[in-house]
C-alpha cells in the first residue's frame, strides 16, 4: 500500500475505478504517512483529518455504487495555504494572517470537491507568495527533495514538497511570477501555470491580482491535464495520439539563457538534443522589447501586491520577514501614473510577443536558471537572498508578464526542468505538446 504513495494521480483514479485501490484506504495511507513523516510541520501547516476521511468515505460509496464523478473521485490532494477552506484556518504563510479562519471553501476547491477530490490540507508556502525561494523563517521552509540542506522553491513550497515526498498524489498552488513552476522544476515534478484569468480567483488570498493564476504540481502531464480539468469543472484535454513530429520550438535568446548555471544549462540542452531526435524543430529567436518589459516589472508587481496589503503590513511591519517586507514595501513609492504607464507598455509588448511567436507551438527555455539554494546562507546573506531569489524567478516571469500558458517538466537531471510557453488560453494544445515531451524527456 505505501507504492500507492509514488502513484500518479491518474493511475490512483484509474485503480479506484476499477475497485483494486479503495478511497478509504488511500486516504489513511497517506493521512498516516503525513502524520508520521519527520518533515510533517515544515510541510504542511494544516492537516484536515475529518475533512479527508468523510469526503474518502463519500468517495468509496460512490465507487462502488459505480457513481464516480470523475477520473480523481477518491484522489487525495493538497492545497496551499492561500485557497480558502471553511473552518480551517488560512493565514498565506504569514504572522499578519495568523488566526484567520475563512467562512466558505475557494471556488476552485468547491470544484474539486464536488469533483470527488479528497482534501489533505494545507501546505506551507513563501510568506504572502512574494519569493521563488521558499524561504519562510516565519512560519516553516519545507525541504527539498533532492538537497536536504536546500530550499525548495516557492512560493508554493509545501504543495511541491507534499508530492516529492509522497505525501500527496498532488499539489495545488498559485503562479504569480513563477510559484508553480520554480518548486516543481526543483522537486522534479510536472507544474502548470494558467493562462490569467482561466481560473477562478475567488477566496483565494492574493499577492498581485493582476498577475495572479492557480495551477497544480503533480507527477505527470495526464495529471496535470486531469487537474486542470477539475479545477475548472470542465472536461480534460485528450492527450491520445500526441506527437512531436514537426512540432516547432523556439529558443528564447533574449534574456532566458542569460547567467544559467552549468547544471541547468547543461540538462537545458540535453533535453533540446532528445526533442530534436524526436522530430522537434527547433529554432533561435530574440525577443528584445522583452527587456522593456521587465524594467517595469518591479513596479507592476510592488505597486499591485502594497495596493492589497497595506493595511495589515504597516499594522504590524514587524511581524514579516525583512526580505518580504523590503519587497512589498517597494511599491509604496510608485506613482499611479508610473503603474499606467507600465502597464501600456507591457500590454503593447504582449502584443508584439504573441505576434512573434505566433508560428511556434511552444518557446522554449531552463525553468530555473539556478540549483535550489543553500537555506542557511539565504538567512544570513542578504546579497546572496536578492541575486538568488530574482535569478529563479527570472525565466518564469516572462510567462506571467507576457500573460501566457506555461508548463515546467523533469529532464532527467535532479532539479533542473525544462519549461515551455504557450500562447494566451492554449493550454490543451500546450497540454498535448508537453504529453510528447514527457514521453522523450522520461
Amino acid at each position: 500500500m505505501q507504492d500507492w504513495r509514488w502513484m500518479t494521480a491518474a493511475d490512483l483514479g484509474r485503480a479506484i475505478g476499477a475497485g483494486t485501490i479503495d478511497p478509504v484506504a488511500l486516504t489513511e495511507v497517506y493521512l498516516e504517512a503525513i502524520d508520521q513523516h519527520e518533515h510533517r510541520d515544515r510541510i504542511y501547516a494544516r492537516v484536515t483529518h475529518d475533512r479527508a476521511r468523510a469526503e474518502a468515505k463519500a468517495a468509496s460509496e460512490r465507487a462502488k455504487a459505480g457513481m464516480r464523478r470523475g477520473a480523481l473521485d477518491g484522489v487525495p490532494v493538497s492545497w496551499k495555504d492561500l485557497f480558502d477552506t471553511a473552518g480551517v484556518g488560512t493565514e498565506a504563510g504569514t504572522a499578519l494572517m495568523e488566526g484567520r479562519v475563512p467562512d466558505t471553501d475557494a471556488a476552485v476547491l468547491q470544484n474539486a470537491t464536488a469533483a470527488g477530490l479528497v482534501c489533505l490540507g494545507k501546505t506551507h508556502m513563501s510568506e504572502i507568495a512574494f519569493s521563488g525561494l521558499g524561504l519562510n523563517p516565519i512560519t516553516a521552509t519545507p525541504p527539498c527533495v533532492n538537497d536536504p540542506d536546500a530550499v525548495p522553491g516557492g512560493s508554493s513550497s509545501g504543495a511541491a514538497a507534499s508530492v516529492a515526498f509522497g505525501l500527496a498524489a498532488a499539489g495545488v498552488g498559485s503562479d504569480t511570477g513563477g510559484s508553480v513552476r520554480i518548486p516543481s522544476a526543483w522537486n522534479d515534478l510536472v507544474g502548470l501555470k494558467t493562462t490569467h484569468g482561466r481560473l477562478s480567483l475567488e477566496g483565494i488570498v492574493p499577492l498581485c491580482l493582476t498577475f495572479d493564476t492557480v495551477g497544480p504540481l503533480c507527477r505527470s502531464v495526464e495529471d496535470a491535464a486531469l487537474l486542470l480539468a477539475v479545477l475548472e469543472g470542465s472536461n480534460a484535454t485528450d492527450l491520445a495520439g500526441s506527437s512531436l513530429e514537426g512540432v516547432r520550438l523556439m529558443v528564447l535568446d533574449t534574456i532566458a539563457p542569460d547567467d544559467v548555471r552549468d547544471a541547468p544549462r547543461a540538462a537545458f540542452q540535453s533535453a533540446v538534443e532528445r526533442l530534436q531526435a524526436a522530430g522537434a524543430q527547433v529554432e533561435h529567436r530574440a525577443f528584445a522589447p522583452l527587456i522593456d518589459s521587465f524594467d517595469v516589472a518591479g513596479p507592476l508587481y510592488g505597486a499591485d501586491s502594497y495596493g492589497w496589503w497595506r493595511p495589515l503590513v504597516e499594522a504590524h511591519p514587524e511581524k514579516m520577514f525583512p526580505q518580504i517586507l523590503e519587497r512589498v514595501r517597494g511599491g509604496k513609492a510608485v506613482s499611479g501614473a508610473d503603474y499606467c504607464a507600465g502597464w501600456n507598455l507591457v500590454r503593447h509588448i504582449r502584443k508584439k510577443y504573441h505576434a512573434a511567436t505566433a508560428q511556434f507551438d511552444a518557446v522554449i527555455m531552463p525553468t530555473a536558471p539556478n540549483l535550489p539554494p543553500n537555506a542557511a546562507r539565504l538567512m544570513t546573506d542578504d546579497a546572496y537572498y536578492k541575486t538568488e531569489n530574482l535569478l529563479a524567478l527570472r525565466n518564469t516571469r516572462i510567462a506571467n508578464l507576457m500573460d501566457v500558458c506555461s508548463m515546467t517538466l523533469p529532464t532527467g537531471v535532479p532539479s533542473c526542468g525544462i519549461m515551455f510557453n504557450g500562447q494566451s488560453g492554449t493550454e490543451a494544445a500546450l497540454l498535448r505538446l508537453a504529453a510528447a515531451a514527457e514521453q522523450v524527456l522520461g
